[in-house]
């Protein structure tokens, strides 16, 4: 018993230090792709973005199609995965090269769809990065496996900063679309560099039929989930290309950008980490539940004030950073955030199904959100434009988090009221401080970058002092939590 309580110790101890390297790469990388989505804001036009945007789009609706789920897999296997490596990494190899293909022939034909003839030599030519990231060494996986972030974090940091010096540097020089492409193949290739730098195994062709197969039996649910998931993020994208045009693409598609940040930015951090936790806590359903409960925890505290601030202070930020031109996004940030903010929510259980085995039940509830967005989204759009488009996300988000919950809850056998707490106490700290900050813009205009930071700043010390409150008179114990992964950190 003592032996057991020992090793879930440590399980925590590595997922506070590992959500600390992958939170405070997040961070960063936010921090980096702010300042570049702000220069390229203020130097690209819109319609520079949307044909980049329409490239990337296309990009991921073949990776989406051909995903295997076999890092995933790999990462659940609770045995020794090196036999199973040279299989993964030949399929990866393949896939590459045969989305490659598909994209050189199918470049024209996808850029009439969006009558957009300029994206076709830009998908082509960006095609080659997918033939690059498809020879990364997939050793990397045993950092994730392992809990070992901080390689995680030196594999990932790295080719950010060049990819992202590269595209400002470009960007300056050329000033069209073409420093977004060589920007992205240049970090795939230090990607791919990089992840034999990290990592002492070597792969090398060789395709095992039983392995591939057995693979394949967990990876085809994470295939199909991220099939629908693909559809169920980027179909809104596809639709607001071939109806509104890549200006509007590039309008939305920053909007969304910007306004998923809770989602992103937080509960996806926590998702990398969580995973292959909680499958090391699959057979032990009380521990489970402590460590899934004390992760939403977190999740909902840090996600929905960021969600507010967006929220209350997105003309502001929009005229400041990314220029009046912008404007227009404003609306549609607004309703995309509290999606986002919803779906933060949804994100923590998918990892639980993903651990124990089941991610059929993601694969499920994706697939309802994609039935939902696609009853809604052309009357909704046809009415209101992309506001309308918008307003589809968020109904059909708000539709299947619902099923998440009751599935998170039935596994790990945690009652509602417990459950409820921790996302109402947020949400109302997260409310009051809102509507604080809204009526204090009616006296105080935001002019420049300085109030914008000091309004920042009021509404951080507004949150941490009603969580103060929470914590001393309901027991809320957001201090303690805090304290205890300070403490694991080091």
């Amino acid at each position: 018993m003592a032996t057991s309580l020992k090793s879930e110790n440590s399980i925590f101890h590595k997922v506070t230090k590992g959500g600390s390297w992958v939170f405070f790469l997040r961070i960063l990388e936010k921090a980096l792709s702010s300042v570049k989505i702000i220069i390229l804001a203020r130097i690209l036009s819109p319609n520079d973005l949307g044909l980049f945007g329409t490239a990337l789009l296309t990009l991921s609706i073949l990776e989406a199609f051909s995903q295997t789920g076999f890092n995933a897999a790999l990462i659940q296997k609770k045995e020794n995965t090196e036999q199973y490596l040279n299989s993964a990494w030949s399929m990866s190899v393949l896939r590459g090269f045969v989305i490659f293909g598909l994209l050189y022939f199918m470049a024209p034909y996808v850029a009439s769809f969006f009558n957009s003839p300029e994206s076709s030599k830009i998908i082509r030519i960006l095609a080659f990065s997918v033939v690059l990231r498809g020879f990364n060494n997939i050793g990397l996986v045993y950092f994730q496996k392992e809990l070992k972030f901080e390689k995680m974090f030196i594999s990932s940091f790295v080719p950010t900063v060049i990819e992202f010096a590269a595209v400002v540097s470009f960007a300056f020089v050329l000033r069209n679309v073409w420093s977004l492409v060589i920007g992205q193949l240049i970090g795939a290739m230090a990607a791919l560099v990089c992840s034999y730098l990290l990592h002492s195994f070597r792969p090398r062709i060789k395709i095992e039929i039983s392995k591939v197969k057995e693979l394949f039996g967990y990876g085809k649910w994470i295939m199909w989930s991220t099939l629908i998931m693909f559809f169920v993020t980027q179909g809104d994208d596809i639709f607001v290309g071939r109806f509104f045009g890549v200006t509007a693409l590039a309008f939305y598609q920053l909007a969304f950008r910007i306004a998923n940040i809770p989602t992103t930015e937080i509960a996806n951090v926590f998702s990398q980490v969580t995973f292959p936790a909680y499958s090391k806590l699959q057979d032990n359903i009380p521990r489970l539940q402590e460590a899934y409960l004390r992760v939403f925890q977190l999740v909902t505290f840090l996600s929905f004030p960021i969600g507010g601030l967006i929220l209350v202070l997105a003309p502001e930020f929009t005229a400041i950073f990314l220029g009046e031109k912008w404007l227009a996004i404003v609306p549609v940030m607004r309703i995309l955030v509290i999606s986002g903010m919803i779906r933060s929510i949804a994100n923590t259980a998918y990892t639980v199904f993903m651990a124990i085995g089941k991610p059929k039940i993601d694969t499920r509830l994706s697939l309802i959100r994609l039935l939902v967005i696609a009853a809604l989204i052309y009357p909704l759009s046809a009415k209101w434009g992309i506001l309308g488009t918008s307003l589809a996300i968020l109904c059909a988000i708000s539709i299947v988090t619902i099923g998440y919950i009751y599935n998170v809850l039935n596994i790990t056998k945690c009652g509602l009221g417990k459950y409820a707490r921790l996302i109402i106490i947020p949400l109302v700290n997260t409310i009051i401080f809102v509507f604080a900050l809204y009526y204090l813009k009616k006296w105080f205009l935001i002019v420049d970058v300085v109030d914008f930071i000091a309004y920042v700043c009021i509404s951080v010390a507004v949150y941490v002092g009603l969580t103060y409150i929470w914590d001393r008179y309901q027991k809320y114990n957001m201090t303690a939590l805090v304290i205890d992964c300070v403490k694991s950190i080091r």
